[in-house]
């Protein structure tokens, strides 16, 4: 009877034992998840919106879990303040101007809390600082953009619709050019003229390019107006020589012009003659009395040598004049 007492006893002891290694392994395993018996430290973020984020649900970093939500409690009017527990070797990775985005765990999973990491200039995170919260895109946003994407593509596909049966219907350039073969055909010689005409374009790039080269020949007249000091200023002089006679040429003109002019007015001895008929016919006149002035002092000089008084004087000029050419002989 002792004996199965024992046995009993025993069995119970075994299976005490194993009941509580097992809760204890549970404890440790459940809480190696949780993280409870690692290092951490308090972080928090307040948010307008947290979209159905609850207490325990996960804190992610670059796609690892380094932590659960503490609490969610309102602050203010109507904002939400997030107090998340972060493992506290991920500490050094995470800077205070990180951000803070509320995500999902897949496409309907629970809502987690992402945290990017922030700029390596600034200081690492510390236990109780406030990270700046990112806006969150909520579901009737995305609904209200995808309605009004819907919107606009049924616009596009009603446009195009209209726009295809006014080209069936051979209306506007695109329709003509389907519903006509006449201007198919136009359309058609349109392009082999350009193709011809792109093929004298490259013909004539290749002689601008030939000739190019000629003019890069050493020795050709080309090289040596570009590249000889001495003909370009040659040539330098022959120009500004040039644009001295057009100069002078310009200046000859001008006195020309002025001369001309002089001659239309009646300022001047020439001008009177020939563009006043009285004075003209005045000059004329003192012309012929000059004329017939002189004739009486030609005459007047004849009887003079014919007089009695002055004969003398007269021959003896003209018989020294005489022995004067005799001597030269």
């Amino acid at each position: 009877m002792a004996t199965i007492e024992n046995r009993k006893a025993i069995t119970v002891g075994v299976f005490l034992t194993l009941g509580l290694i097992i809760f204890v392994l549970g404890v440790f395993t459940l809480g190696g998840q949780q993280k409870s018996f690692a290092k951490t430290i308090q972080v928090s973020s307040v948010f307008d919106d947290v979209a159905g984020l609850k207490k325990g649900n996960d804190v992610w970093f670059s796609g690892v879990k380094v932590g659960n939500i503490l609490s969610i409690r309102f602050i203010g009017t109507s904002q939400v303040d997030v107090v998340m527990k972060v493992d506290q070797s991920v500490q050094q990775f995470i800077h205070r101007n990180a951000g803070v985005r509320i995500s999902s765990d897949g496409l309907i999973g629970n809502k987690i809390i992402v945290i990017d990491g922030g700029s390596p200039q600034a200081p690492e995170v510390q236990s109780g600082d406030v990270l700046q919260a990112e806006k969150l895109t909520s579901t009737d946003d995305m609904l209200k953009t995808l309605q009004q994407n819907n919107q606009n593509l049924l616009s596009i596909t009603t446009d195009f619709k209209l726009l295809s049966h006014k080209i069936l219907q051979g209306k506007g350039t695109v329709g003509t050019l389907l519903a006509d073969s006449l201007m198919g055909e136009q359309l058609r010689r349109s392009m082999a003229n350009l193709q011809t005409a792109t093929t004298s374009a490259a013909k004539l790039a290749g002689q601008l390019d030939h000739f190019s080269a000629k003019m890069n020949t050493k020795g050709g007249f080309a090289d040596k107006v570009l590249t000889d000091t001495v003909a370009f200023s040659r040539i330098k002089a022959a120009v500004a020589q040039l644009q001295q006679a057009a100069a002078n040429a310009s200046t000859l003109t001008d006195n020309l012009n002025k001369a001309s002019n002089k001659l239309n007015t009646t300022d001047n001895a020439l001008g009177v003659l020939l563009n006043d008929p009285k004075g003209a016919e005045q000059v004329r006149t003192s012309l012929n009395n000059l004329q017939q002035s002189s004739v009486k002092l030609n005459d007047d000089l004849e009887a003079v040598q014919h007089n009695f008084l002055l004969k003398g004087f007269f021959k003896d000029r003209a018989k020294a004049k005489a022995d004067s050419l005799k001597k030269k002989k």
